[in-house]
């Protein structure tokens, strides 16, 4: 047998885990794997364009929320960077699944603001989002060992 078709032993599984559907090769993998990066790409889209850039060029409703919070517009624009630094992540194979973590955290704070300070209007919004972006953390959840990697290996060359 090649090495590229020698089975998988129980010690190889365990050391890299169960395998995710989206990582299959199989036609359904195919297609699940397609599924999530078109759900990346959107997901993406979304906080670039809809929530990032509102906030970047000071759209007069983004403006008005922040002054109601009291926040003012250091805090509108660095959400909006924030937002834009995570969508723009969502599309980098090795930083999908941090920058879907990091953005379900801010899906967390929006989630409380909506409840501390507009009453519950679109509250449901931040929660609805971050179904898919956990669906995208733990479906992508190989690159973030593979980023630990990389940061040990910097780490040891520089010291």
């Amino acid at each position: 047998m090649s090495e590229t078709t020698a089975p998988v032993t129980a010690a190889a599984s365990s050391v890299e885990g169960p395998r995710v559907i989206a990582e299959s090769p199989t036609a359904r993998g195919r297609r699940a794997r397609i599924a999530l990066r078109v759900l990346q790409v959107v997901l993406a889209l979304f906080y670039v364009v809809a929530s990032a850039l509102p906030k970047l060029i000071a759209l007069p409703a983004a403006v008005e929320s922040f002054d109601r919070m009291g926040w003012g517009s250091a805090a509108m624009y660095t959400i909006g960077a924030l937002e834009l630094a995570g969508g723009i992540a969502l599309l980098i194979p090795v930083l999908q699944s941090v920058a879907a973590v990091a953005l379900s955290g801010l899906m967390v704070g929006a989630f409380v603001v909506q409840l501390t300070y507009f009453d519950g209007e679109n509250a449901a919004t931040p929660l609805i989002l971050m179904i898919p972006l956990a669906l995208i953390a733990w479906a992508r959840r190989r690159h973030t060992a593979e980023l630990l990697g990389l940061l040990r290996l910097l780490r040891r060359r520089a010291a």
